[in-house]
């Protein structure tokens, strides 16, 4: 089977990596970076000269883009995915988008006989490259049975979540609450530093507690170095939390917790720090606050 790769940047360079490395289908990458596909083509990959050449040469094609308007582009666009992708192909979208975008992307590959599934994955970069991630998937019975092989050659976890739309559901939530997580040990942090306890001894405190969370976790770390280099860059999470929103909007879910999160990562942007890590979202209160997390001692 010919699989398309579509997007081979921090989360999708590592997935395709593990295609290539894990199966033995024969695979092309396209990308506007030439240096993230000539590390996949180090790997036995093949590079296409576009979006409509890979679609036009693929069983299979996948995509793992930035911003549902990309991707939205590059599947339904006048030379993307489904003007050029053969009837009876497949297309498999691992990005963060909102329901309605997913349906979208649906409707236009019903129409020229392509089977589409969602398929976000949450994880991060680390276990994107150690193949453990996991993968939330909206699709229909049949595609879901007949592309898991594949979807588990670089995932740890493969979950059916329901139709198209629904994967967007599950990650749209999942990210909300990771982020939610992540604000309130920002926080935390920012009121101890203010009680002058020792953030080191907290964070063993909390860790083997009830308020530990991998949000608390990841934050400490990153923050206690004072290494925001972006493992999921804090513009992702203020795009994927304001899907969120509008999701929960769209549905009439009163909004206590996530829209006040959201406005933090509003305030992280304007500060200049939307090409950080989403933990960066500490360096609101240290400024406002005059304080640091760097020393936790």
């Amino acid at each position: 089977m010919k699989i398309g790769f579509i997007g081979v940047g921090n989360m999708g360079g590592p997935m395709c990596r593990n295609i290539i490395k894990n199966t033995n289908h024969d695979v092309s990458v396209f990308d506007l970076d030439p240096d993230r596909v000539a590390v996949c083509v180090a790997l036995g990959a093949s590079a296409a000269a576009s979006v409509a050449a890979l679609a036009a040469s693929c069983d299979v094609i996948i995509t793992s883009l930035a911003t549902p308007d990309i991707v939205e582009n590059v599947a339904l666009g006048v030379d993307g995915i489904a003007a050029n992708a053969r009837s009876g192909a497949t297309y498999i979208d691992l990005s963060t988008n909102s329901p309605a975008t997913a349906k979208r992307l649906l409707a236009g590959m019903a129409a020229v006989g392509v089977a589409m599934l969602e398929a976000p994955v949450s994880g991060g970069v680390v276990r994107a490259e150690d193949g453990s991630i996991t993968i939330m998937v909206g699709a229909s019975d049949a595609d879901f049975d007949a592309q898991r092989p594949l979807l588990a050659a670089f995932s740890g976890t493969v979950i059916h979540v329901g139709a198209v739309g629904m994967g967007s559901v599950a990650k749209l939530i999942n990210n909300m609450l990771a982020f939610c997580n992540m604000a309130a040990a920002a926080e935390g942090l920012a009121m101890a530093r203010a009680a002058g306890i020792d953030l080191g001894k907290l964070k063993d405190v909390v860790a083997s507690s009830s308020g530990a969370s991998s949000g608390f976790l990841g934050l400490t770390t990153k923050a206690f170095a004072g290494d925001f280099a972006p493992s999921f860059a804090l513009d992702l999470a203020h795009k994927d939390l304001r899907l969120a929103q509008q999701l929960a909007d769209d549905l009439g879910v009163p909004g206590m917790v996530g829209p006040q999160v959201l406005n933090l990562l509003r305030m992280a942007r304007n500060m200049g720090l939307g090409g950080a890590d989403t933990s960066a979202m500490i360096q609101v209160y240290e400024r406002i606050m005059g304080i640091d997390v760097r020393h936790p001692g």
